[in-house]
């Protein structure tokens, strides 16, 4: 089987401990609990105004935590400077407002070309493995590859949004057009990832499109958590991403 990665990304662990200030729950521990689940790695991201991972957590992630790292950072030179001195094993370049609530869409990268070929340079001659998060779109493919960022993220939140609201036409439209953002990316030799508001009742279209190879999720894992114990919410959505990828495996070789 063309096995899918997942990075599970421990943010909102963080949120929940900064609530209420202290040190409970603690990141770390939860990155030690998602790789005891079958998690392949994990990503955190510093926000410029520090409103859940702090320079601490990733400290701590960077000497405590065997499994890649993945941090989300803005193109910024204070980002660029922290990642340069940690050296995770990947950087995911992410648009960032402060008043979002999350991140609401992907970098531009075809609009902000020459900041962010900058940026992918900067990281890539350290050894790490720049990632640029966008919107399935031909014209951000085509500019990550052409700046040499090896790795795309596709943005899945459009196609979560659609699947929340029972929209089963628009889904399916934001559907292929990861699919097809997907083939065009993994057809011109980038690595494909995608992410973004995936649960139980996403993953599966997503996990079964074998140009992609990994998921990031987080938010909605850190929420069954509460339910179920991070553990079991990360082995259920192993399994239901491994499903995926085996009919899908399967599809391809009948």
């Amino acid at each position: 089987m063309n096995r899918l990665r997942l990075g599970v990304n421990i943010d909102h662990v963080a949120t929940i401990r900064n609530a209420r200030g202290g040190r409970h729950p603690d990141p770390v521990r939860a990155a030690r609990l998602a790789a005891q689940a079958g998690a392949d790695g994990i990503t955190a991201h510093l926000r410029e105004d520090r409103r859940h991972i702090s320079d601490e957590d990733i400290d701590s992630l960077s000497r405590e935590i065997r499994l890649p790292l993945n941090l989300e950072m803005a193109p910024t030179t204070e980002m660029q400077e922290i990642a340069l001195r940690h050296r995770p094993h990947a950087a995911c370049i992410v648009p960032e407002r402060r008043e979002e609530r999350t991140t609401e869409g992907g970098i531009d990268a075809a609009g902000q070309y020459d900041r962010l070929a900058d940026v992918v340079s900067a990281l890539t001659k350290t050894g790490i493995r720049a990632s640029l998060f966008i919107e399935p779109d031909p014209r951000q493919v085509l500019a990550a590859k052409a700046m040499g960022a090896p790795v795309v993220e596709l943005h899945t939140g459009a196609y979560c949004e659609a699947a929340a609201r029972g929209d089963a036409r628009e889904r399916e439209r934001q559907l292929m057009l990861i699919r097809d953002a997907a083939e065009h990316g993994a057809s011109v030799g980038l690595e494909i990832h995608a992410g973004h508001g995936l649960g139980y009742d996403t993953v599966g279209p997503i996990a079964a499109l074998p140009e992609i190879r990994e998921l990031n999720i987080g938010h909605f894992l850190v929420g069954e958590a509460i339910f179920c114990g991070l553990d079991a919410a990360i082995l259920r959505m192993r399994a239901l991403m491994d499903e995926a990828r085996a009919r899908s495996d399967g599809r391809n070789t009948a």
